[in-house]
């Protein structure tokens, strides 16, 4: 699903990353951050339990009813649309979610995007787009244990591998409004226990970069200055600290 800050151009390189580094062997898989579930969907069930949490609760319930029910809807109007998203307690959570999510411009929560002519004189229908790739992904989600809370308040399995993909510092896009040092205080106490991995452009001295990438990116500097080229890396604490 098109996701603020979305990993799907990554996910089988940061995973295969991971996994060299500090092997599965049936543990669990546990994403504080799903976001999209453009990660965890990639990460194949037969090597240990998956969790997959949201402080979002309109894309938790999406992906819910999608495992539970392949039902979606309709082409949505932007009238029909503009009144779902300013009235969003009088709708089922998971229709929110698909609402807000897949009839959205690039991946940004609330915005529209319908149909639209392109230069060759067909038409694009972005919602259809949207539509099969969630149902795409949602047969790979079938195993996933889903949870609708904030990343300090999860429960996690013992010696875990936890993934995180935080809203990163530094960059708008995200509309919400996230305490990085606290964050990372918490990855530093959850690292005691398990095997904490943080995608990021940066990290604290205490971390090490242990993977990066080149990527054209739909998040961009607070000033708004410079290009969307930017370098995805993946941090864990440093071995010798």
């Amino acid at each position: 699903m098109k996701y603020m800050g979305s990993k799907s151009r990554f996910a089988k390189a940061i995973y295969a990353k991971i996994c060299e580094l500090t092997p599965r062997n049936g543990r669990a898989w546990v994403e504080p951050f799903a976001g999209g579930m453009n990660m965890i969907c990639e990460i194949p069930h037969e090597d240990g339990p998956r969790y997959a949490n949201d402080l979002n609760r309109y894309v938790i319930a999406l992906f819910k009813h999608l495992v539970d029910c392949k039902n979606l809807p309709e082409f949505i109007e932007k009238e029909e649309h503009r009144k779902i998203m300013k009235n969003k307690d009088a709708f089922d959570d998971w229709f929110v979610g698909y609402v807000g999510f897949c009839c959205a411009y690039n991946g940004v929560f609330g915005t529209y995007a319908g149909r639209s002519n392109t230069k060759v004189g067909t038409v694009r229908d972005y919602q259809d787009e949207s539509k099969r790739h969630v149902l795409k992904q949602s047969l790979k989600m079938k195993e996933v244990w889903y949870c609708n809370a904030s990343y300090d308040q999860i429960k996690i399995p013992k010696n875990s591998v936890v993934y995180c993909d935080p809203p990163y510092q530094n960059t708008t896009g995200y509309g919400v409004e996230f305490n990085h040092a606290e964050f990372w205080n918490w990855v530093r106490q959850v690292s005691k226990e398990h095997d904490v991995f943080v995608s990021e452009y940066n990290a604290p001295e205490d971390f090490e970069c242990v993977w990066q990438s080149e990527a054209v990116s739909s998040l961009r500097a607070a000033s708004g200055a410079g290009s969307k080229f930017s370098i995805e890396k993946l941090f864990r604490i440093a071995k010798n600290v």
